[in-house]
């Protein structure tokens, strides 16, 4: 499911924190706190929106449902991602991922384990960083 600013959102979606993301991000949490101690949201970018560096204490797993975006890991080449792709992140890998410049893009975010913390944020990924995935 895709968001924008001009179509209805559905209930529950949130714009995705300014400290956190370049760009505008919609997320739409599907699984909160439940015994399983996992939550899945459903993030979109649009276009050229990227989320900072950050790291998972217990790992992420993202899952592409729509779009064409991005995934870095630090040190590592970008890698480009399309509906059906998904990613396996281990914890504590500084990562990013976010839109191309020109596709909107949606993904599952799938983090385990919650109680350890959900998220380590980080210094924003700079626009010559996200220029380089491009390549």
């Amino acid at each position: 499911m895709s968001h924008s600013p001009i179509s209805p959102t559905p209930a529950g979606t949130q714009r995705g924190p300014a400290e956190y993301f370049t760009g505008t991000a919609w997320v739409t949490m599907l699984a909160g706190p439940n015994p399983t101690d996992c939550t899945v949201g459903d993030v979109t970018f649009e276009p050229g929106c990227r989320n900072n560096w950050h790291s998972h204490p217990a790992g992420q797993l993202l899952v592409v449902t729509a779009g064409q975006g991005y995934y870095q890991a630090k040190g590592q080449p970008a890698q480009l991602l399309r509906a059906g792709d998904a990613v396996s992140i281990a914890p504590g890998v500084v990562h990013w991922h976010g839109a191309t410049a020109n596709s909107l893009f949606t993904h599952l975010a799938i983090n385990p384990n919650v109680k350890q913390g959900v998220a380590d944020w980080l210094q924003p990924v700079t626009d010559e960083e996200y220029r380089a995935a491009h390549g």
